[in-house]
């Protein structure tokens, strides 16, 4: 379970901004309306636009072994960060 939580009226591409370029990075997961949620482990599987963040997720049933994930910033639900695998 992550130990952080971002609860706000509504996320925007400057809410991720910020999260995504934390030093040291801290993986998060994003949990959306549906009950969906992705986990982000290193900021490069993120795209920043202006009404969607734009996840890279592995998906070893696809042929590319990922697929994307369109995350429109009105239905996420919340942000949690992860517990870091390096302090395991």
């Amino acid at each position: 379970m992550g130990c952080l939580i971002w609860y706000t009226h509504y996320m925007t591409s400057d809410t991720f901004r910020e999260i995504l370029h934390r030093a040291p990075f801290e993986p998060f997961r994003v949990v959306m309306s549906s009950g969906e949620s992705y986990n982000v482990v290193h900021p490069e599987m993120a795209l920043i636009s202006a009404k969607a963040l734009i996840l890279v997720i592995p998906d070893p049933s696809h042929a590319e072994g990922e697929r994307l994930a369109f995350c429109s910033y009105l239905h996420v639900a919340h942000v949690e960060t992860l517990k870091s695998s390096r302090a395991a």
